[in-house]
């Protein structure tokens, strides 16, 4: 690593808590959402069986906080597929959810390095197109990185 440089790992099994308590961090943000806890364990569930899986579908980086055992930052996404169409004749694409910095740790660059290693593994998996949906606050970071409108989401081609 880089002196100064942030470094993002892929979560495992144990991180699977505070990525739920992240994912809160990111529902409290969203006015429109629900105030409800039930999505808890049955998510903490999936995380378990996914995060054990080295070739899930699924992956999550994240951001250790400096001090303490709990995590700064994080992004999930996933590879979908679907049916081959014009462009992506394998029908593969991925789609990113769950990106969250705990308060106390905003504007540090976090999120950047989990997003960066996430689109790395995307890559590695040959994925060329990636969705996700932005809240206003996360708009600059994903145009930063190459997203750009698209109905009713935002999409990098890689």
């Amino acid at each position: 690593m880089i002196p100064g440089m942030i470094e993002a790992r892929r979560a495992v099994v144990a991180d699977a808590a505070e990525l739920i308590r992240l994912r809160g961090v990111m529902f409290a943000g969203m006015p429109e959402m629900p105030d409800a806890s039930d999505w808890q364990a049955p998510t903490l569930a999936t995380l378990g069986t996914e995060l054990a899986d080295p070739r899930s579908a699924l992956a999550a980086f994240v951001v250790d906080k400096v001090a303490g055992d709990t995590l700064a930052a994080c992004a999930v996404g996933v590879v979908q597929t679907r049916l081959g169409s014009p462009g992506n004749a394998r029908g593969r694409s991925g789609y990113v959810f769950s990106v969250a910095t705990d308060v106390d740790s905003r504007r540090r660059g976090y999120s950047r390095a989990c997003m960066n290693a996430l689109l790395a593994w995307f890559r590695s998996r040959g994925i060329h197109t990636v969705d996700l949906r932005a809240s206003p606050d996360g708009r600059p970071l994903y145009t930063s990185l190459g997203f750009a409108p698209a109905p009713d989401s935002m999409r990098l081609t890689l």
